[in-house]
């Protein structure tokens, strides 16, 4: 059977041919591999490099292959955090003409690390809450979208920066099965799997000296459940308010927004005696400060860091002389966020040199130097300009902070 393998992308198969497919992943040479963290995996997984991208190769079945890789372009097209499907490469044959496994070709998430290496390091108790958090976050997001997973774990989830928190995304999607909606006893199930994995990787690693002793596996994996029941119930219920109160309804969305969450739909119900309202959010779409800033800028940036860029967008426009909110004469919010993007977002993330930058997003960047801006403003008990922040914050912080944020090999 001939090589085939299969892409949306018409660049990826050129660059893919150029892989050794005639080996076993395990024999791989060193020249096309790159030394990146992994989680523990039923399957032989390698990082390798396909012309400028770093990808991510997962020996498995054809049936289960193809079926992972639809999987993944189906979260893709739902915006959930996940991996992307690059490929899935057919027809194997070893030098000795022996079948091989096919694989599935996923792009590796730059500045990405496993939940699991995280762990084996010294965790601050304020980092771990985080890390739940986002874990949280994005089990509600999926269940939101009618996916179960069937195992999410520490090896199965990356994390990346996002503007002081993290942002959780899904990596293997094998065990998945994606509905139109999920039933209560079906979330419980994902949810108690969830729970035993987590709780199980975490034993794994504190029997091998590798987990700091602050870190109590069963609690940690109990209390990424209670996090995820608290959100879910703050998306989902349904609240009562008296008839007249409609600003009840727009508080609570408003909650939502804070949150992260857009209310797509509603159903909004009066009583039959007229003295109150009922409120349902009926689909809540992720990503709210995200859309927001895509919309206003153009900027394709991690929740939380969509939320900090707004807030100082919005700090800026004030100062603009042609600011006028409700005057039809006034500048038009978009008109003002592509100037500020184009002379004080692009401006300051450039004036860093892209060496020093390490695997931090332009997004990153910009709200790491919001953070200094504030810590030497507080400290100086005036405003700081942001050409002597950036100056600063190469000089004293940067160093410091590609440490914390460089990968280290196997």
């Amino acid at each position: 059977m001939a090589l085939q393998i299969s892409a949306t992308n018409p660049e990826h198969p050129a660059l893919l041919l150029e892989l050794p497919w005639q080996l076993p992943l395990e024999q791989w040479p060193e020249e096309y591999l790159v030394p990146l963290p992994r989680g523990i995996s039923r399957h032989v997984v390698r990082y390798a490099r396909a012309g400028d991208e770093v990808i991510a190769v997962k020996e498995l079945a054809e049936r289960p292959a193809l079926r992972e890789y639809q999987l993944l372009r189906d979260l893709d097209r739902l915006a959930i955090p996940a991996v992307d499907a690059l490929a899935v490469v057919t027809g194997r044959t070893g030098t000795a003409g022996e079948e091989l496994e096919p694989v599935l070709v996923t792009r590796h998430l730059g500045g990405s690390l496993p939940y699991r290496s995280m762990f084996e390091t010294t965790l601050r108790p304020a980092t771990m809450h985080r890390l739940m958090d986002a874990l949280a976050v994005l089990l509600v997001r999926l269940h939101l979208a009618g996916f179960a997973w069937g195992d999410c774990s520490l090896s199965n989830t990356l994390f990346r920066r996002d503007a002081g928190a993290y942002a959780a995304y899904l990596v293997d999607a094998e065990t998945g099965d994606l509905h139109p909606r999920l039933s209560p006893g079906q979330r419980d199930y994902d949810l108690e799997l969830a729970r035993v994995n987590i709780s199980g990787e975490l034993l794994d690693l504190e029997a091998s000296g590798a987990l700091h002793p602050s870190v109590d596996p069963i609690d940690f994996g109990t209390e990424i459940c209670a996090r995820y029941r608290t959100l879910w119930e703050e998306l989902t219920r349904t609240s009562v308010y008296p008839a007249g109160k409609y600003h009840y309804i727009e508080r609570r969305i408003r909650r939502l927004n804070d949150l992260g969450f857009d209310v797509a739909e509603m159903q909004i119900e009066h009583a039959s005696n007229g003295d109150t309202v009922t409120f349902v959010p009926k689909v809540v779409d992720a990503g709210h400060h995200q859309r927001q800033l895509l919309r206003l800028t153009g900027l394709d940036a991690e929740e939380n860091q969509a939320r900090r860029l707004l807030n100082d967008l919005e700090s800026w426009m004030a100062t603009q002389d042609d600011y006028a909110p409700g005057d039809p004469l006034g500048a038009r919010p978009e008109v003002l966020a592509h100037r500020w993007v184009r002379e004080v977002f692009r401006p300051t993330v450039r004036a860093v040199p892209p060496e020093l930058r390490g695997p931090m997003d332009p997004a990153e960047i910009y709200h790491e130097l919001l953070e200094h801006r504030w810590y030497l403003s507080e400290r100086a008990q005036h405003e700081i300009g942001l050409d002597s922040v950036v100056e600063d914050y190469i000089l004293n912080i940067l160093p410091r902070a590609r440490e914390t944020l460089q990968p280290t090999s196997d």
